[in-house]
């Protein structure tokens, strides 16, 4: 039988148009023969995942998006496979999500659980929605927006206490506050060129207080010799001063102290002529009389002498009255 050339290429065009899609496919990661390991998640929104989107397991790629199907009318319920590259052991807890990336390809995550059972193969792997990147910036940025509008709002009222202080007053107030702080400032800058001054290694004050230091250190050194005769001295006359029996000399003054008050006492209470002759009025008025009767006598004596004394063989003896008190002259 012969076959006529357009059979042969009408078979050749079926041929080639058969390997485009199978090549196609291929590259999409899809077979029609289904074979291989393969597990399903289902989704509520898939967020523009497609076949051949890669699956990881702790950034590494271990399958691939097979299929998307819809189960349900209204789109409520979409099945997704997923073809392992290798029957790796997932533990049957371990969780699904969709990772949208607006700057590349969606993929599916699969975080590990730490169940002791394995997932097989057309098993059903749980899900959960995973935010995206700008969700997740959104979200983050959302709490930094409401503290940014409470701060805000804190400072418009302390702006607005802040006016309601500030017065014309207050405002004057401030300003001469102000003012003081600058000359406050001044004067600390003064003051900080006087200690630089007083600090400079030629002409400062310190330096020269340093450098009498200095010297005086060194005139110790120089006379240390002297300074240690004198200590020696001092500690010789020490010495010789508690070596000297000043006990018994202390002994004998007290004795002689103790004597005198004795004396004194007796003097001031005591019955002896001492005594009397400090204490007695009587004594003393005797003496007084006493002492009158003398000078009586001895004036008379001066006035009459020849009552007393005659020398005279023919004079006759003095009958005049004798004195009875002495003259005033010999009194005072």
């Amino acid at each position: 039988m012969k076959v006529s050339n357009e059979t042969k290429v009408g078979a050749l065009t079926i041929i080639a148009i058969t390997l485009i899609i199978l090549g196609f496919n291929f590259l999409r990661g899809k077979t029609f023969f289904k074979s291989g390991n393969f597990i399903y998640a289902k989704y509520t929104d898939t967020k523009g995942l497609i076949v051949s989107n890669p699956v990881f397991v702790n950034g590494f790629q271990v399958g691939t998006v097979f299929d998307i199907e819809n189960k349900s009318a209204d789109l409520s319920q979409i099945i997704v496979s997923i073809k392992l590259n290798e029957p790796y052991k997932i533990p049957n807890n371990s969780v699904a999500t969709i990772q949208d990336n607006p700057l590349g390809t969606n993929s599916i995550s699969i975080v590990l659980g730490d169940a002791k059972n394995y997932l097989k193969s057309e098993d059903t792997i749980k899900t959960a929605p995973a935010a995206s990147l700008l969700g997740d910036l959104m979200n983050t940025l959302s709490p930094l927006g409401e503290q940014t509008k409470k701060t805000i709002t804190s400072l418009e009222q302390v702006l607005s206490n802040l006016n309601t202080v500030l017065n014309e007053q207050n405002k004057a107030n401030f300003e001469t506050i102000l003012k003081n702080l600058s000359a406050t400032t001044e004067n600390l800058n003064k003051s900080m060129e006087s200690i630089e001054g007083m600090l400079q290694k030629q002409n400062g004050s310190i330096a020269q207080t340093a450098d009498n230091l200095s010297s005086f250190t060194k005139n110790l050194n120089d006379n240390n010799k002297k300074i240690n005769n004198i200590i020696s001295n001092l500690d010789t006359a020490s010495k010789q001063v508690k070596d000297a029996d000043l006990y018994k000399t202390i002994q004998g003054l007290q004795s002689a102290v103790a004597e005198l008050t004795t004396t004194l006492h007796k003097l001031n209470t005591g019955d002896g002529t001492a005594a009397k002759l400090l204490n007695d009025p009587a004594i003393y008025q005797q003496l007084q009389g006493t002492i009158k009767s003398i000078n009586t006598l001895v004036d008379d004596v001066k006035v009459h002498p020849k009552r007393y004394v005659n020398i005279s063989v023919f004079g006759k003896k003095d009958k005049s009255t004798p004195l009875v008190k002495p003259i005033a002259d010999t009194v005072n």
